[in-house]
């Protein structure tokens, strides 16, 4: 069974003069040797390198008190996620299913063979606690592809404590700088070796030098954002990482709309049906979502209602709807992640960046084809929400808002895209987007809402139960959807004054 450590460090050049005295820093009272350790690593990648690619490293070690298999996922500059595993002869299912997004039907081999000598301090404060672990470590790296090739060097590692304060890492390069140290020129050590073993490696293809240029640069550049953006996120979905599932998903609708908003960029032709894959994607991964959001929604308004009118089992039939059909999806959602359908899905994505479908106004100057695009989307909107503000209250006009609500969201990232080209007029429409969304949105989730509500009572009243308090509740979400048809008038009245910029 695999278990995850948050891994917060910096990497530092020794200097000729070893690991400078660390008694100073503040906090510290005491530098503790631990000795020296001998790790034998290996690393596992494709052999065109698209873990390295990604900053994700795969590796099975031996020696020190974590032998096993590491997996290390990025989070952000300095800090990883280390998930590991048992040692063992082969790599565990469970650390294959986090890097499949990226390696995909790629096998992966031994890449990189990595032995140090680890000299290991622990500095501790004045009640004798762990406040950051620092090590000198003596590489030999070897490449056990290709030609091959090995190199030497020495690097300090200051990994923070578990549940540390980041900041004290501050202090302490504070003092390693003091003392000469700079810090490492890569982010790992497998990052160096792979450069200083082949230095002549095949670049990877990237954005136009000196950034983009033309309209198709500028989209391309959002697409291919979003295209990471699923890729990255597919191990913490698989994880159940709080807010992944999400987070995924409006990756997926940003790319559909990119698609969709930008026709006069891209041939629609190659991308309409990839539109069509993450429209099926985004659906999956709602069902999940959706479900979430409603439960807490009932919840919390449940939480409100005095206890006096609250009659019957009413928040244990939710909790068990909400619990039977979460079960269900997440079942779904990590056969969706590893079917043959959502891995052809990323390679078509890759297979389109690398061959972009442009038609010819791609090749223009970018700001009228973009401006002309995110225009026309707006006009949409304004289209209708000014129908749906003719309608009555009532299924009809709930219809509509839902539709406005789904071309706002559309325009809201058409907006995103644009703006390193047309600046602040599209962070303004971004920003009059969401907060049109969000009323929106507010209001379809009260449809949503009060549905299952039926849908609960229902049931309910055919196990001989009281009804009472899903029609109190049915009313509190009435109430809120008409609060939020009374504000649109205003709201839009003042995001159309907003967008005369455009």
């Amino acid at each position: 069974m695999a278990d995850t450590k948050r891994e917060i460090e910096r990497k530092y050049e020794a200097p000729d003069g070893g690991l400078p005295d660390l008694t100073g820093v503040a906090a510290v009272a005491t530098v503790v040797d631990r000795g020296i350790t001998h790790l034998d690593a290996t690393y596992y990648d494709t052999a065109d390198e698209r873990l390295a690619a990604s900053s994700v490293t795969l590796r099975r070690r031996t020696g020190g008190s974590d032998a096993g298999w590491h997996l290390k996922l990025p989070v952000g500059p300095g800090v990883r996620d280390e998930i590991r595993a048992p040692l063992s002869d082969t790599l565990p299912d469970e650390l294959a299913a986090l890097v499949r997004s990226r390696v995909r039907d790629g096998e992966l081999l031994p890449l990189v063979r990595l032995r140090s000598d680890r000299d290991v301090r622990h500095l501790l404060d004045t009640a004798g606690r762990l406040l950051a672990e620092v090590s000198t470590d003596s590489v030999h790296a070897e490449r056990l592809t290709g030609a091959g090739g090995e190199v030497r060097w020495t690097e300090i590692e200051v990994e923070l404590a578990d549940g540390g304060d980041p900041a004290f890492l501050d202090k302490v390069d504070k003092r390693l700088r003091k003392a000469g140290v700079r810090p490492s020129r890569s982010a790992s050590k497998l990052a160096r070796a792979l450069a200083d073993t082949a230095p002549q490696r095949r670049r990877r293809p990237s954005t136009p030098a000196g950034g983009p240029e033309t309209a198709g640069d500028h989209v391309l550049a959002y697409v291919r954002e979003q295209r990471d953006a699923i890729v990255g996120l597919d191990p913490a979905v698989r994880q159940d990482v709080e807010d992944s599932v999400h987070s995924m998903r409006v990756a997926t609708r940003r790319l559909r709309s990119t698609f969709k908003t930008f026709r006069n960029l891209l041939d629609r032709t190659v991308t309409d049906p990839v539109a069509d894959e993450l429209k099926w994607l985004a659906g999956e991964l709602g069902v999940d979502r959706d479900r979430e959001v409603l439960t807490e929604r009932l919840t919390d308004t449940l939480d409100e209602v005095p206890a006096g009118l609250v009659r019957g089992p009413v928040t244990e039939r939710m909790l068990a709807w909400s619990k039977a059909e979460h079960g269900g999806a997440k079942s779904r959602l990590a056969g969706v992640l590893d079917s043959r359908r959502y891995l052809t899905l990323l390679d078509t994505l890759d297979a389109l960046l690398a061959d972009p479908p442009l038609l010819e106004a791609a090749g223009k100057k970018p700001g009228k084809p973009i401006a002309r695009a995110v225009t026309k989307d707006f006009r949409k909107v304004a289209g209708l929400v000014g129908r749906a503000l003719e309608l009555e209250p009532g299924t009809e006009r709930d219809v509509a808002l839902h539709e406005a609500r789904k071309k706002a969201k559309r325009t809201r990232y058409a907006a995103e895209a644009a703006r390193p080209v047309l600046g602040k007029p599209a962070k303004t429409l971004t920003k009059s987007m969401k907060t049109l969304q969000d009323l929106l949105g507010e209001h379809q989730d009260s449809v949503m809402a009060r549905q299952t509500l039926r849908e609960l009572s229902a049931v309910a009243h055919a196990a001989g139960e009281n009804t009472f308090t899903y029609g109190l509740l049915h009313e509190r979400e009435e109430q809120r959807a008409l609060r939020a048809e009374a504000e649109l008038p205003g709201l839009w009245d003042r995001i159309r004054g907003g967008a005369a910029g455009l």
